[in-house]
């Protein structure tokens, strides 16, 4: 579980020290860096939720908690599966993390309901710049950018850590270090596009 805030000013230089030390192994830094970015996390489990019915069993902080359970294995793995070089980064890992929760949520209760009751998501809710304003159920758009993932995977990939994570382009970019922020605006209008195509 994570502790709960206040959490202490998340400069770069603490966040940075907090990540490496947690890449070592420390879990005690891993908590520490939890604490440090809560605020933030449940910012972005809000933007999750956003697209949710507002009868939904998660609340952000349980959002935040479900999404860092799978990452860290129910807390016994003591570093990510794969090395995380700052604090966007994170941000994206533990954004993806959610969206994967609420995914499987959607698909217990279509099964439980014979096709009701899924979460819907507007992209222009999601992204103010977007033009698209009617609801998409959340498990079409989760087919669509895993589809998106096998033609275009760093467009699938900017996609969610856009509209599920409310990564700015510059973000993104430093999240994804082999992309300038000019090609991460470029992947984000060709994705938007896909996307209206896909879910016409």
């Amino acid at each position: 579980m994570l502790p709960p805030p206040p959490s202490p000013s998340p400069t770069p230089e603490l966040t940075q020290r907090l990540l490496d030390q947690m890449q070592l192994g420390d879990t005690q830094a891993r908590e520490q860096l939890l604490t440090l970015l809560y605020d933030e996390l449940r910012r972005i489990a809000r933007i999750h939720l956003r697209a949710e019915r507002s009868s939904h069993t998660l609340q952000p902080t349980a959002l935040v908690n479900e999404a860092y359970l799978r990452i860290f294995d129910n807390g016994s793995q003591p570093v990510p599966p794969s090395r995380v070089n700052d604090r966007a980064h994170f941000l994206c890992l533990m954004s993806l993390s959610m969206r994967r929760v609420l995914v499987d949520h959607a698909r217990a209760r279509n099964a439980a309901r014979r096709g009701g009751g899924q979460g819907t998501i507007s992209l222009a809710d999601s992204n103010p710049a977007a033009t698209d304003s009617d609801p998409i159920e959340l498990l079409e758009l989760d087919a669509a950018l895993d589809a998106l993932a096998l033609e275009k995977p760093h467009v699938a990939r900017a996609l969610e850590m856009h509209y599920f994570g409310g990564m700015t382009a510059e973000e993104i970019a430093t999240a994804s270090e082999s992309r300038s922020v000019h090609m991460i605006r470029q992947d984000l209008r060709f994705g938007q596009a896909w996307l209206r195509r896909r879910l016409a």
